[in-house]
């Protein structure tokens, strides 16, 4: 599976249809979101006056069959429109709300990992991205590859050209299974979701190995010596991000009141998104080089299991790591390393990279993180602090007896022996 992801130039009619799609899958969804409170308001009710759950208000299914059969049952008294817009739209907003729900189902049941989920809430046409999935109907790319055909939107013409999409759909290779529309930093964007069939490749070095110890005075400093600078894009574009306070000197919209925003804040948030994305277009291009470079080259890529999250919570460098997007790097390389035939290999997030001597393998007890050189006071070995931690992790042998993170959806080395030591025993 892959995406090819396009900027799209609008006319203002097609802007205002898409922007009409867009709506109609954010009304199914609360909508649909509205139904499901009420029964489950309901059948709570009923229970407090003693009514068995047999009597109870029948249910309403949470899945997308289900949500999209009451709505085809209400869509006539409910919104009178509906013929105006592809069902696509519709569809888009009721699968929403059940991959949100089932997503809530999981977290109440602990089956899901990370965070968690909240209660689905009613999207709001000022907060929530515009956006609409086509799975059916017509969808190609034209042969000028300059323009897509779109259901009931019709020929959108493209900024760029659509030619690596176009080469594998006429050479059997790719399958479009899907299309999305999304506007994304005041520019709108279509982006295909494609089954491909790749060729086996191999890396340039299949035997070779590299560590990789992101930063942020460097991005990148690899085993071998190479390091990487971190462009920062944030703090280039700090003039520009000013604009924030453009608009909170304007008349914004307030939700308690009902108070609309005036013309003057629409545009100031308009010009406010196209500075974020000319921070976020670049960033995300220096990764992919970055990323696209180490998975052709190197037949192994050693990286550590950062907790990315819990950094965020330093307010001193939470700018800088975000700005430096060291969870992007890892994700990029997880998927590229098993297109190019290598592997990505995850060290334990409690592996002592930084602290133990990849001269001899002494490990320190404490290492400041102001102590940028690292210097060894058994075998005295002085170098850079993140040149030491890169050689540490290039070092790693799978399945070695130091304990490693398996990866979903790439060849990494299994967790072997005990579960790594937490807190200070680390």
């Amino acid at each position: 599976m892959q995406a090819y992801r396009y900027v799209l130039d609008l006319t203002p009619a097609q802007e205002r249809a898409v922007l009409g799609h867009a709506g109609a899958a954010r009304f199914a969804y609360n909508w649909a979101l509205s139904r499901v409170r009420a029964v489950m308001d309901q059948r709570a009710a009923e229970r407090t006056y003693g009514v068995p759950d047999v009597q109870l208000t029948p249910t309403l299914g949470w899945s997308l069959p289900a949500l999209r059969k009451a709505w085809n049952a209400a869509k006539h008294d409910v919104a009178p429109w509906w013929a105006e817009c592809s069902k696509e739209a519709f569809n888009t907003g009721l699968d929403a709300l059940a991959r949100g729900l089932g997503n809530w189902t999981d977290s109440r049941r602990r089956t899901r990992a990370g965070k968690p989920v909240r209660f689905p809430r009613f999207k709001s046409r000022r907060r929530s991205t515009p956006s609409v999935r086509f799975t059916t109907g017509a969808i190609r790319v034209e042969p000028d590859r300059k323009h897509v055909v779109l259901p009931r939107l019709g020929r959108l013409k493209l900024h760029e050209s659509a030619r690596k999409l176009v080469r594998r759909l006429d050479a059997g290779t790719a399958r479009i299974l899907s299309a999305t529309v999304r506007r994304d930093g005041g520019r709108w964007h279509v982006s295909f979701c494609v089954e491909t069939e790749r060729a086996e490749r191999h890396p340039a070095r299949p035997d070779a190995t590299v560590g990789l110890d992101v930063g942020i005075t460097h991005l990148a400093v690899l085993s071998t010596g190479e390091l990487v600078p971190n462009p920062r894009y944030l703090d280039t574009a700090a003039r520009r991000m000013r604009l924030a306070r453009r608009m909170s000197r304007r008349v914004g919209p307030d939700w308690r009141t009902g108070r609309r925003p005036s013309r003057r804040w629409e545009a100031a948030r308009v010009q406010f998104a196209r500075a974020h994305a000319r921070v976020a277009n670049p960033r995300r291009d220096n990764l992919h080089k970055l990323t696209t470079r180490l998975a052709a080259e190197y037949g192994t890529v050693v990286v550590e299991d950062l907790h990315v999250a819990g950094m965020l919570t330093n307010r001193r460098l939470a700018r800088r790591i975000a700005d430096a997007g060291f969870g992007e790097l890892r994700r990029q390389l997880s998927y590229k390393t098993g297109w190019n035939g290598g592997r990505l290999v995850v060290a334990h997030r409690w592996y002592p990279s930084s602290k133990t001597c990849s001269g001899c393998g002494a490990v320190k007890t404490k290492l400041a993180l102001s102590e940028r050189t690292y210097t060894c006071t058994t075998c005295g070995l002085a170098l850079d602090r993140d040149l030491n931690a890169a050689r540490n992790l290039a070092a790693l042998r799978p399945g070695g007896p130091v304990a490693m993170k398996r990866q979903p959806g790439t060849a990494e080395a299994g967790k072997t022996g005990t579960a790594a030591p937490q807190g200070a025993a680390a």
